[in-house]
């Protein structure tokens, strides 16, 4: 267990008993963390009626596939960038029954970053009633497991403000 497992387990208690009391479900498109959003919602009894579905889209292919990323959005700007990760929030929302979509795609490191795209950089989107939002967080070379878990935490807090 981490130092943050427990802000997780809270962040997404607190997710469940939100999207429980407004009758709303959400659907997680997640590439670096590779469905770990998914997995701490369903940790919480009850996380069955608020999580529709969970789209791990780790491949550029799966992105395209699963949730309609344009293949010429990936060509421009690459599977790290703010233009994926609202178009996977967006293929989110289209391919399920859930009105509020969380999407994360990053370099959770060691390897694959570069000057323009470090490892550590997330970018996150989220769409529902309140439109999309996007962040981008630079958590720096913090380590694989540290920049997964707070990808995690970014995106349970982003999906319980997004309504």
């Amino acid at each position: 267990m981490s130092e943050r497992s427990d802000e997780i387990i809270g962040l997404a208690e607190r997710l469940v008993r939100h999207f429980a009391d407004k009758g709303l479900m959400l659907a997680t498109v997640e590439s670096c963390t590779g469905g770990l959003v998914a997995g701490a919602i369903t940790e919480i009894a009850g996380s069955s009626a608020v999580l529709d579905r969970g789209f791990v889209t780790y491949t550029n292919e799966a992105k395209m596939d699963l949730v309609g990323v344009d293949p010429a959005a990936l060509a421009a700007h690459g599977a790290v960038s703010e233009t994926v990760a609202r178009q996977m929030a967006e293929g989110g929302l289209s391919n399920s029954r859930a009105a509020v979509s969380v999407a994360i795609t990053g370099i959770a490191g060691p390897d694959g970053g570069s000057d323009a795209k470090p490892v550590g950089l997330v970018h996150f989107a989220c769409a529902g009633p309140k439109g999309i939002i996007h962040r981008e967080c630079r958590f720096g070379a913090i380590g694989r497991q540290a920049v997964r878990e707070a990808s995690v935490i970014q995106a349970l807090q982003m999906a319980i403000a997004a309504n």
